[in-house]
């Protein structure tokens, strides 16, 4: 998953930040069909004052989780936006943190990954690097965060890890390193790594083992009843690519392949509903290797993996987010690299900024994630500048 690459991808108290109008969300007809006429009002969530700040995931209480970049950009911290103020969550002694994934559940538990002051002795590279502002050389973690504290997840004997999902019964997934100098990693990546399940509300973790033949495994999301999504392939450069060779479902310990659109790399789950609907993004088979153009996909246990297509004039995209109503959202990307976030129903792709009113000035590039009242979180680009800045986007019924 070299994420760095996408259009898009502790012990630390709460700090206040902040001065917007209080954002949330009506969550009013929970899993009720969406109407066709609905439209989208637009708010903005406060920031720290650097031009990255990334939303990636949406709670049904209506708060939202990700990171923000501090002012001048060189750093960058995870975040949890509610009650209409934006709060810091810290790291674990290192330069940086971040929630990448759907890693909110629906009692405000967060999972993510932070930096601890110590440096990796091998030198490393590790799967953190893609989506930090610049590489530290500090060891990362996978951590779990809960009224107020965060808490570092063990590895699997090796230096680093990552979370990326957790779900209400407090079950943590993401990836750890073991030990085992793997001879197909590529230079620095040197240790193997393997998907995990934590328990750290009851101090327990379970490695999740990668599909017969293949080195390593990463876990992506996690539902409620326990059904985990990830990557099964070579260790590679510990962030996507051959990492990524195939999709799998984990559902209690049994690793399930389930499929792909036929390229060689970046076969990647991003998120599962608790009707086990799965979303993600996969190349095409017209897509040779490690090259990243890949299609937004949709797996059901009906209809098996399905493509999604992109917006008319584009090239690629990946589906990022699912509700229950399977309801899916992500990006649309051009040849030239303009993103477009997309909100998939019904078997059709809209472009959002399209279910916007006529006058609103700014663009909606990526929509992230997704709750199960239709509520949508993402980033935009406000009229005139360069600077992407986080939206929740609220379900209102056009006016007949």
């Amino acid at each position: 998953m070299r994420y760095a690459s996408f259009a898009i991808l502790l012990a630390a108290a709460l700090g206040g930040c902040g001065s917007e109008p209080r954002v949330t969300a009506p969550l009013t007809a929970l899993l009720q069909p969406t109407p066709s006429n609905t439209r989208y009002t637009v708010a903005y969530l406060p920031t720290l004052g650097g031009s990255r700040t990334r939303p990636t995931a949406i709670s049904n209480r209506g708060w939202v989780a990700g990171f923000a970049n501090r002012s001048g950009n060189a750093n960058r911290v995870a975040a949890l936006w509610h009650d209409g103020a934006l709060d810091t969550l810290g790291t674990l002694g290192g330069p940086n943190s971040a929630v990448l994934w759907p890693g909110l559940n629906n009692q405000g538990m967060i999972a993510g990954i932070a930096e601890t002051a110590d440096l990796d002795p091998l030198n490393e590279e590790w799967s953190c690097t893609a989506f930090f502002p610049s590489v530290t050389g500090h060891i990362c973690r996978g951590f779990f965060w809960q009224n107020g504290v965060m808490t570092r997840l063990p590895t699997l004997g090796g230096y680093q890890g990552f979370a990326t999902g957790v779900n209400s019964r407090g079950q943590v997934v993401g990836w750890a390193e073991t030990p085992v100098h793997d001879p197909t990693c590529n230079l620095p990546q040197r240790l193997q790594f393997r998907a995990v399940m934590w328990e750290p509300l009851n101090g327990t973790m379970h490695e999740l083992p990668p599909l017969h033949g293949d080195s390593t495994s990463a876990a992506t999301a996690i539902n409620e009843r326990g059904q985990v999504v990830g990557i099964s392939g070579e260790c590679d450069v510990a962030v996507g690519e051959f990492s990524a060779q195939h999709s799998v479902l984990w559902d209690h310990g049994t690793v399930t392949n389930i499929g792909d659109l036929g390229g060689d790399a970046w076969h990647t789950p991003m998120d599962i509903n608790e009707q086990g609907d799965i979303v993600g993004f996969s190349n095409p088979a017209y897509v040779v290797g490690a090259d990243f153009n890949p299609l937004a996909f949709l797996w059901t246990q009906q209809a098996g993996i399905k493509s999604l297509g992109h917006l008319p004039g584009d090239t690629s995209s990946q589906a990022l987010g699912i509700n229950g109503r399977r309801q899916v959202v992500g990006v649309s990307t051009s040849l030239a690299g303009a993103n477009r976030a997309f909100l998939w129903q019904d078997g059709a792709m809209a472009d959002l900024n399209d279910l916007l009113g006529s006058n609103f000035p700014d663009v909606l590039i990526v929509a992230q994630h997704i709750n199960d009242a239709g509520v949508i979180t993402g980033r935009a680009v406000p009229h005139g500048t360069s600077i992407q800045v986080p939206f929740v986007a609220t379900p209102v019924a056009a006016t007949p």
